[in-house]
């Protein structure tokens, strides 16, 4: 069973792993201030932001990547799979975005769709090395 890298039970693909690591409640002052400058919404900003910041995952192994790149392939498959509630950050819950723009992005599945292409791209050789693997031994 591939196990959760920070717990020891089942892994349990998430679309917020892509992008957890933009959320910067109590470091606006840091990872806040490096992130603001990106818009979400422009393409060039999105794919750097999206390279150098939501696939810097290195606390997942190759098989958590391709687990990960499968279920987004899935969740884009779904016409009506509703991307912008992973943009909502309830009152109650301890999270903030860097701008205005990620709390209603102008088109949240075309974010998901270039998080699928570009990590493709950048996991590449960890996505091949999973695909030669029969997944259901892990």
């Amino acid at each position: 069973m591939l196990k959760d890298p920070f717990l020891n039970e089942k892994f349990v693909p998430d679309l917020m792993w892509f992008i957890g690591q933009f959320d910067v409640y109590d470091r606006e002052e840091t990872r806040g201030a490096t992130l603001e400058v990106y818009n979400p919404n422009d393409k060039c900003d999105r794919s750097e932001l999206i390279v150098k910041y939501g696939l810097d995952l290195e606390c997942l192994s190759y098989r958590h990547k391709y687990v990960l790149v499968a279920y987004l392939e899935d969740r884009l498959s779904e016409q009506d799979f509703d991307f912008q509630k992973l943009f909502e950050i309830d009152e109650d819950c301890a999270g903030s975005w860097p701008r205005d723009e990620w709390y209603n992005l102008e088109n949240p599945r075309e974010f998901f769709q270039a998080v699928f292409v570009l990590a493709k791209e950048t996991w590449k050789e960890d996505l091949q090395k999973a695909a030669l693997e029969d997944s259901s031994t892990w």
